[in-house]
């Protein structure tokens, strides 16, 4: 019962972190992209630290919460993955780009396989709305996979058939 528990404790965080905010395409709720998130992870076995951490992944970045809060209520563990998920580099956008392959090569399988996760659901969102920004998102895309190598093996294939699929369709 813990693990739901912590894990429900996690949704309601991010739900009400991202409240108000919608999804770019869609105008639909934004916490459907971390439950999103969350559900692949969950589906290719992600323990229960991994899953919290699909559900924050975008607090640091779009809400006022910070790592101090995530330490205190979910763990170092969690913290640490959020962290590594989250977008903080600065620079133009390639500079920034370049920046993130460097830090999640680095990461961990479980960070990994979060990054994996969200690049499939946003994906799918993009690529189906904005085929103009389709052509600069699959390309950065395409040059983090080698640094996602190590996390789950399914979602890293499931990526580069995206990849594949697009380029295919060009």
């Amino acid at each position: 019962m813990e693990y739901f528990n912590t894990i429900l404790q996690a949704a309601v965080f991010a739900a009400e972190a991202h409240k108000g905010q919608v999804r770019k395409y869609t105008g639909l709720p934004y916490i459907n992209h971390p439950i999103s998130v969350a559900s692949r992870v969950e589906a290719v076995r992600g323990d229960s630290q991994m899953i919290m951490a699909a559900l924050l992944h975008d607090t640091l970045e779009d809400t006022k919460a910070t790592a101090s809060d995530i330490k205190q209520l979910f763990g170092v563990v969690v913290a640490s993955y959020v962290i590594a998920l989250s977008d903080m580099e600065q620079g133009n956008r390639a500079e920034r780009k370049a920046q993130s392959r460097i830090r999640l090569a680095a990461a961990p399988a479980e960070v990994k396989t979060i990054k994996l996760a969200d690049l499939l659901d946003n994906t799918e969102d993009i690529t189906l709305h904005d085929p103009k920004f389709a052509r600069v998102y699959m390309a950065e895309k395409a040059a983090l996979l080698p640094a996602l190598q190590g996390g789950n093996e399914l979602l890293w294939k499931q990526a580069e058939a995206q990849i594949a699929r697009y380029h295919a369709s060009l």
